[in-house]
């Protein structure tokens, strides 16, 4: 069986800059951007976008997807870094915050998935999430710090019902009452 041929550079380069504009276009104006808009806003022509993303649908399921390689990029070098030492309570919290903090701009990637139906196919990055949340979690767990419990599952619902609309003050907030219930330690002072 022959070789798939690596993509062309250019062809690397204009899916990278589609991916960009479309992110950001339908991040400040919604889902209903045009693909004609997205495309100029690539520096790229109409036809190169549909040779990339047929359909908006792809295009969304494509930014969506690369969403989750990026917070399964983060999950496993949180995880490592948990593995050489770093507290796994202080770790988790600081990649709940990063994850919460990138869905605000990227909300609107996510509403456009579901508006559209897009989803990822492949579900390997989330997977590689999953797995690497687990084990920051039973880290956490061995140390002491997180409640026994404390499973992915409750991590994939703290954010799914995170404060994303809300100001920065607001999912400070929010994290710092997260934090505490998910830790075995009783705060000292009031939560703030």
């Amino acid at each position: 069986m022959p070789q798939a041929k690596a993509p062309r550079a250019d062809a690397v380069r204009n899916r990278k800059k589609i991916l960009a504009a479309a992110g950001g276009l339908i991040t400040t104006r919604g889902p209903e951007v045009g693909m004609d808009e997205i495309a100029a806003a690539a520096g790229v022509a109409v036809g190169t976008l549909y040779r990339h993303f047929p359909t908006k649908t792809d295009l969304v399921a494509a930014a969506v997807a690369e969403y989750v390689t990026q917070v399964a990029d983060d999950a496993e070098a949180t995880r490592a870094r948990v593995t050489v030492g770093a507290r796994a309570l202080d770790e988790l919290t600081a990649f709940l915050e990063r994850v919460i903090e990138a869905s605000v701009t990227d909300r609107a990637v996510k509403a456009a998935a579901q508006t559209l139906g897009a989803e990822p196919g492949d579900h390997a990055d989330e997977e590689r999430a999953g797995a690497a949340v687990t084990a920051l979690i039973h880290a956490g767990q061995a140390a002491g710090d997180i409640h026994p419990d404390v499973t992915v599952d409750d991590i994939y619902l703290l954010f799914s019902t995170a404060p994303t609309d809300q100001p920065p003050v607001a999912r400070a907030r929010w994290l710092t009452l997260v934090t505490t219930g998910l830790t075995t330690a009783r705060p000292s002072a009031p939560v703030r």
